[in-house]
């Protein structure tokens, strides 16, 4: 049964647009080419910026057990490479396919330019190699992005025009897919490199108030972890799950929820004593310093909330704004729980630790008035199997 063209492109079209991982988009289309058009094999030659070269980035069908896939490679002055590149293939071929059969039958023609024909011997000899019958350049305005490689027919015929104007055709389809898809590919590793450096200035931030508060020291570290696991239990209460971001955003609030302390006077940070009442007030300040440091930061998102309302109280009775019940976001509710308790059990200049059975009895009687009941729940239930000390 003959192929219907026009159907062909418009599922593959379909296929390829919703396609942004580029490894598997190319699997797709080579495995199509194999089986509508039933080749022995079909690989593409795919342009690799880091490299500057041509790899040969996958392969479907009786070729891939014979070339090297990413190890085969071909540079920008290699013969075929630069047939395509300098577009020879809309000069010597009215549909702008190389075929195999076609250029040796060029090539039987006398009058033929001596350069030229070196370079079509070249041209043709890498063919023979990849045991290619027709080559599909897939042309990004002037740049080529890549070369389709198709072994012959199974049915031993040539290719015919029909199949040369259905590959014209489709490669314009084949590019813009590819491009996609490399875009969001480098889109994703932008992103995850702009992550990772920000992840390292959180701990450099982190490393910065630990340096200037010796109480904070480890204080951090299990704050950010106990707050990860009362978020994984509330979950679990709630059968509602977190998404990723609001776990990332927790992870950040948690490192960062003391950050304000860098703008306390480290007479108050380290005092050998109870606090004043003068002092007291100025270290209140600390939530809405770290806001003032971070808010610039517009990519923190949810994050800046939980380091500026992590010492409000359900109850309304805490600061800086004295907001009550689901009125604090829970980001914030849960760290002040976490903060809480570890500050409960870690020595002070001027108190010794509260023994973490009584710093739980102390969590449980202030359940509903200065912490959020769920997230107290949650606590409660992490101590209980013995998840928290």
């Amino acid at each position: 049964m003959p192929i219907n063209y026009k159907k062909e492109l418009e599922t593959a079209a379909k296929g390829m647009i919703l396609i942004h991982e580029p490894n598997l988009l190319i699997k797709m289309i080579l495995r199509m080419f194999i089986q509508k058009l039933k080749v022995n094999h079909a690989s593409i030659l795919l342009h690799d910026k880091d490299k500057d070269a041509y790899i040969l980035t996958d392969s479907g069908g009786s070729l891939r057990s014979s070339i090297p896939i990413g190890l085969a490679r071909m540079d920008k002055d290699d013969a075929l490479i630069r047939f395509f590149r300098e577009h020879r293939d809309k000069l010597l071929f009215k549909t702008g396919i190389l075929n195999y059969l076609e250029l040796k039958k060029l090539l039987d023609k006398p009058n033929i330019e001596n350069k030229l024909r070196y370079l079509l011997e070249q041209v043709a000899y890498q063919m023979g190699l990849l045991e290619t019958m027709a080559c599909i350049p897939c042309y990004f305005g002037e740049e080529l992005l890549g070369i389709i490689l198709l072994g012959k027919k199974k049915n031993k015929r040539n290719f015919t025009q029909e199949d040369s104007r259905f590959f014209v055709a489709l490669a314009s389809n084949v590019t813009m897919a590819i491009r996609n898809a490399q875009l969001f590919k480098e889109l994703e590793l932008e992103l995850d490199k702009k992550k990772q450096l920000f992840i390292r200035l959180t701990f450099a931030l982190t490393a910065a108030i630990e340096a200037k508060d010796l109480y904070t020291h480890g204080h951090t570290t299990r704050v950010t972890n106990l707050s990860l696991e009362i978020a994984k239990r509330i979950s679990q209460i709630r059968k509602k799950e977190f998404n990723r971001n609001f776990f990332e955003e927790l992870h950040i609030a948690s490192l960062l929820h003391d950050i304000g302390k860098i703008g306390i006077p480290e007479s108050i940070l380290n005092k050998n004593g109870p606090l004043t009442d003068e002092e007291i007030k100025i270290i209140r300040e600390h939530p809405l310093i770290g806001v003032n440091i971070l808010q610039p930061i517009k990519e923190l998102g949810e994050s800046v909330m939980g380091v500026k309302y992590h010492h409000e109280r359900h109850d309304g009775k805490g600061y800086p704004e004295g907001l009550k019940g689901d009125d604090i976001p829970i980001i914030a509710a849960i760290i002040a729980v976490a903060d809480s308790f570890d500050a409960m059990t870690s020595d002070r200049p001027y108190r010794r630790h509260m023994p973490e059975e009584e710093a739980l009895a102390e969590i449980k009687r202030l359940s509903g008035l200065q912490f959020n009941p769920l997230v107290a729940t949650a606590f409660i239930n992490l101590c209980s199997e013995n998840k928290v000390f």
